[in-house]
């Protein structure tokens, strides 16, 4: 039985790669890892996490293209805003029988590998508040119109920027079905703001894998990821904790923020990006004059 981790990336995220990656070795320092090459432009970004991290190159990279071709072809060009998004569903045919995707904008604070020991009980496996949100950035209203899924089904949708599941759950033949059902029915997606592969894969585990569990419904809750959630807090050591459930995170997660200066939690994202490192130092942006200010809202009434 082999247990791993999976991650996309290429040269232009080399940052958030070596910031994830060095967090990811705090707490799981041989837990082996493998770059599926997110576009042509990844043999910067691969040398450099083989060398200080043991991040090895997906080895059927004919595969990917393959795959994710045909997957990009069902729904055609210009449909999903990042359709290299789609080649992390080689994940499902890679060499760990169990494993985890992550995404590089993704601090973590724990062992991943101890959250694929639900892997033993459960066939998938997330761990996010994305269902507080309701559908959005997933499904429709149509889907529970329609009768695709009840009520009680979508309160399991998921982020696909952290998830976990079983090699051999989807087979190639019933990933290119799935993809054709959802290309038949566009309207039953939110894709409104620009999300690509995550209402389909909802969809998919939703549709086909009824022994899933959400991380965050263990005995005694779990604290939330979101780098948009104001109310964590940072100890000496850059990890956060949720005041609320006086729990430690179990990572954070910028997904639709731009990890720069000034935005939520910069300190912990830039401590873990130069661990054994020299830091090269940063400006805070300046706040906006009354000026600025005064435009902004002009422009948001006017919008209005």
């Amino acid at each position: 039985m082999t247990r791993g981790i999976y991650i996309t990336a290429n040269d232009k995220v080399m940052d958030h790669a070596i910031a994830m990656l060095n967090s990811l070795r705090l707490h799981d320092p041989d837990i082996p890892v493998i770059l599926i090459p997110y576009d042509e432009d990844y043999h910067q970004v691969a040398t450099c996490l083989n060398e200080r991290f043991g991040v090895t190159v997906y080895d059927d990279l004919d595969f990917v293209t393959r795959l994710s071709q045909r997957l990009y072809d069902i729904f055609g060009k210009g449909f999903f805003a990042r359709p290299n998004n789609l080649r992390k569903q080689a994940c499902w045919f890679g060499p760990f029988d169990e494993f985890v995707y992550i995404d590089t904008d993704i601090v973590v604070f724990e062992p991943i590998s101890q959250n694929i020991d639900y892997l033993v009980t459960y066939d998938f496996i997330c761990a996010d508040y994305q269902h507080h949100g309701g559908l959005e950035n997933v499904f429709t209203d149509k889907v529970l119109e329609d009768g695709v899924f009840t009520k009680e089904q979508v309160k399991d949708v998921f982020n696909t920027g952290f998830w976990g599941a079983k090699k051999g759950l989807v087979t190639e033949a019933e990933l290119y079905q799935i993809f054709h059902e959802c290309a038949a029915h566009p309207d039953y997606f939110d894709f409104s703001q620009k999300t690509s592969d995550q209402p389909i894969i909802n969809y998919m585990i939703l549709k086909k894998v009824e022994k899933r569990f959400n991380i965050v419904h263990r005995e005694g809750g779990a604290p939330g990821n979101w780098a948009g959630s104001p109310h964590f807090q940072m100890d000496e050591n850059y990890q956060l904790y949720d005041p609320k459930l006086g729990q430690k995170l179990q990572y954070i997660h910028w997904a639709g923020i731009r990890t720069e200066p000034g935005c939520p939690y910069w300190e912990v994202w830039y401590h873990h990006r130069y661990i054994n490192e020299e830091a090269p130092g940063y400006e805070l942006p300046k706040p906006p004059s009354l000026l600025q200010t005064l435009k902004r809202r002009l422009r948001s009434l006017v919008k209005t």
